[in-house]
């Protein structure tokens, strides 16, 4: 991680280092912050002589090097000195909840309306509205482009940033157009690395954020934080890890609940965390303990499925969405959490 004395680097500077590394099979990423820009090494960075050259420059204050299967998503990386605010919220600053229906039925926008504003009144800071949908039977609702229209009115009634999950390289670019804040990465795709590269080059030089889901087969915490490294490589640290249940399915919920690896997470790397309870349990009934536990562990903000009437819904709405008031008490209750945390922190070595 190379971090130069003024802001940025100028173009002839960039062009002088990029010629050393690339000298040693690296390449150069800018990851561009509010104030100050700093340069990623890709490649192996062990080298001694490539660090002495860059060291030996006059504009450079230092290099830090990162020995790790993630450079960029490490906590020890320079990124871990920014901050992820969307919305006028800064995560790991105040609770982020994210909240909306899982799936918006295009014949029925006034539902997905109705749910907005309930979202909106119960205190969430992001709606979230599925347009298509991963669907393990090919002859399910796949989800309509049509909702799109609807997913963006809402968030303009609402004024709160849209989320919603794209699975396909056209997806990412009818999303971009639109306006949408947060693209969602859902855990069927969490380890299509080639969506993920994609992603991070498409919104290279934005503002939008993405919500990284974890694969229901992801075996360990480097191969979720490293599947994070993909699409950060092209330059926008703007990601969230979210957990949300693994396989195989604990009895009686729908996936094995992992809210629990929160710290696990945060040990390992600077990006927020935040969890999905309602696809962890897959009942409503479940949802408020399984978002307590998250936040109780750790977690920066929440991923609830709203829906302002759940038996209308489609798709797993109808059994697995909170009604806007439900939300609400559960908004209220982590906060709460959620501040206690912050305020006073438990030393278990005391």
């Amino acid at each position: 991680m190379i971090l130069p004395k003024s802001s940025r680097l100028t173009s002839e500077q960039l062009a002088e280092v990029s010629a050393i590394v690339q000298e040693f099979g690296c390449r150069v990423q800018p990851i561009v912050g509010e104030v100050r820009t700093i340069y990623a090494i890709v490649g192996d960075e062990r080298n001694e002589l490539m660090i002495n050259r860059l060291e030996g420059l006059d504009y450079v204050e230092r290099i830090d090097r990162i020995q790790s299967p993630f450079k960029l998503m490490d906590r020890r990386s320079e990124l871990a000195n920014g901050h992820l605010r969307i919305g006028g919220v800064t995560l790991g600053e105040e609770l982020f909840v994210i909240a909306g229906q899982c799936t918006i039925d295009p014949k029925h926008p006034e539902l997905f309306f109705e749910t907005a504003e309930g979202v909106k009144a119960a205190g969430a800071t992001a709606l979230r509205g599925g347009v298509w949908k991963p669907r393990t039977n090919p002859y399910s609702f796949q989800g309509d482009t049509r909702s799109l229209d609807i997913l963006v009115e809402a968030g303009r009634m609402t004024g709160l940033p849209i989320v919603t999950e794209v699975m396909e390289p056209e997806h990412i670019e009818l999303a971009l157009n639109a306006g949408v804040d947060i693209l969602q990465i859902g855990a069927r795709n969490a380890l299509n690395y080639s969506l993920l590269r994609q992603v991070g080059r498409a919104i290279a030089g934005r503002p939008t954020a993405v919500l990284l889901k974890r694969s229901l087969h992801m075996g360990t915490i480097a191969e979720f934080i490293s599947a994070a490294e993909y699409i950060v490589n092209f330059g926008n640290p703007n990601v969230m890890l979210c957990p949300r249940g693994t396989a195989p399915a604990l009895d009686g919920y729908r996936n094995h609940p992992d809210e629990s690896i929160t710290p696990l997470l945060k040990e390992r790397t600077w990006a927020p965390v935040v969890v999905d309870p309602s696809h962890s349990v897959g009942k409503a009934a479940y949802v408020p303990g399984c978002a307590l536990a998250a936040v109780a562990y750790g977690a920066d903000g929440l991923c609830i499925e709203t829906h302002a009437q759940p038996t209308q819904g489609i798709g797993d709405d109808p059994k697995q969405s909170l009604t806007p008031a439900a939300l609400a008490d559960v908004i209220r209750q982590a906060r709460i959490i959620y501040e206690l945390r912050r305020r006073e922190p438990v030393d278990a070595r005391s």
